[in-house]
């Protein structure tokens, strides 16, 4: 009779050992599972799009699949095919008032890789990274190069966006601040003089290092800064303070602004040594966009006056969801329940609250903690948001964040009314 092998418990890495999954695919696969099982949940959870709601352009739609038929299959250029790199660098020019030639801009399949890049560039082990929560994926990027993180829980007070005085504390020993805006998770920005003190601060230490320390670089993820909402503005640190050129990196790509987030084309622009290290690092990895793909949003970007138009089509779709569920909220609000949410700003979030730790079910269970909350909000009002532990905030913080980025409109009143049905519930 044979007896089943026992599985044998084969030594990795320490760094593949230790390595955090990640909370949001927990929570997403709790979801999936009660979709499969004849459940309608409404799915708020992902910070991507459902290409039926918000599809990419048409234009760059046909043009990927005329770069396959013409026979765009070969390697790209390490450092991303020129025609996009001019072609990124007249969109930054002209929409977003930065100036960088095509030598100081690499190409890479999305913005994950420039960010793996950044980090491998500038980060050595035991080097101090700054960054806030929440935020997404400072933490495991800082893990993968044995990095020391210097970690600043934001605030509902400030938008959860950090400031000058938060990192201050620690700048004279870091090689890295890490920053977002628009911000992921919450969907808000850095105003004009918060991101100025911010650059204040860095020129400042970098002076005090003088020329021959390795300077504190800045990485500045602006992948969002297409989307935002109303009078926002976005703010960058290049055009606030010019000589912030030579310390800033930024992440940026098509992945949200065209809803392309499968299209893999990302880049970042930065100092010319700085981006050309990047480039070697990458040659080794092999996370280049394809090729196709480069050739058509080369094609695509090459006529700014369509991107314009679908661009604020995709805007007001956006803000017409953030809009009805941030009123939607504050509707709850004033009916007595322990919800809220901040006014939307950018990117494809909103911040919301359940303050319901503590509060009692129908069966009498007691929501004692973030966990229980969200659970209770999954089964009982079928919708799925992220807490705010999920980007590394404290395990007991009642924030969420709410994606629409596969949200149908008319969905929207629905989950409102799912939600009220559920908060009545508790006492």
């Amino acid at each position: 009779m044979s007896t089943a092998q026992k599985p044998m418990d084969l030594k990795v890495s320490k760094l593949a050992e230790n390595i955090i999954g990640s909370e949001i695919i927990k929570l997403a696969g709790e979801v999936n599972e009660k979709i499969k099982n004849g459940e309608k949940i409404y799915n708020l959870t992902i910070g991507d799009f459902n290409p039926k709601v918000f599809p990419i352009p048409t234009e760059l739609k046909q043009a990927i699949v005329d770069a396959y038929f013409d026979d765009q299959t070969n390697y790209p250029a390490a450092d991303g095919m020129l025609e996009l790199r001019e072609a990124v660098s007249n969109l930054l020019k002209e929409r977003g008032g930065l100036n960088y030639s095509a030598g100081e801009i690499l190409i890479a399949g999305g913005a994950r890789p420039v960010i793996y890049s950044i980090f491998r560039a500038i980060v050595d082990a035991n080097d101090t990274v700054i960054f806030a929560v929440p935020s997404w994926n400072n933490n495991h990027y800082t893990y993968l190069n044995g990095a020391k993180p210097v970690v600043i829980e934001a605030t509902p007070e400030n938008n959860f966006m950090p400031k000058a005085s938060d990192i201050k504390p620690f700048i004279q020993q870091a090689s890295l601040v890490a920053l977002c805006s628009p911000q992921n998770p919450t969907g808000t920005v850095f105003s004009k003089e918060g991101l100025e003190e911010i650059c204040d601060m860095i020129l400042a230490e970098n002076i005090r290092r003088g020329p021959d320390a390795k300077p504190v670089y800045l990485m500045y993820d602006q992948i969002y800064w297409a989307l935002t909402h109303g009078n926002t503005k976005h703010y960058d640190p290049v055009s606030l303070r010019p000589e912030m050129k030579n310390y800033t990196v930024f992440v940026d790509g098509i992945s949200k602004s065209l809803a392309a987030t499968g299209v893999r084309v990302g880049w970042s622009m930065g100092p010319k040594k700085l981006i050309d290290k990047m480039k070697a690092i990458l040659t080794h990895v092999g996370a280049w966009a394809p090729k196709a793909e480069q050739m058509a949003s080369a094609k695509y970007l090459s006529d700014l006056s369509k991107y314009d138009v679908f661009l604020a089509e995709q805007k007001q779709k956006i803000s017409d969801r953030l809009e009805g569920f941030y009123k939607g909220f504050q509707q709850l609000k004033a009916e007595g329940h322990k919800v809220d949410a901040i006014a939307p700003q950018a990117a494809i979030y909103l911040t919301i609250k359940f303050s319901l730790h503590g509060q009692k079910t129908a069966d009498g269970k007691v929501l004692a903690t973030t966990k229980d909350v969200t659970k209770y909000i999954l089964d009982e009002a079928k919708v799925a948001v992220v807490p705010f532990y999920a980007f590394g905030a404290s395990e007991d913080s009642a924030w969420y964040r709410l994606s629409v980025g596969t949200c149908k409109m008319e969905d929207v009143d629905g989950i409102i009314s799912n939600l009220r049905a559920a908060l009545k519930k508790l006492s």
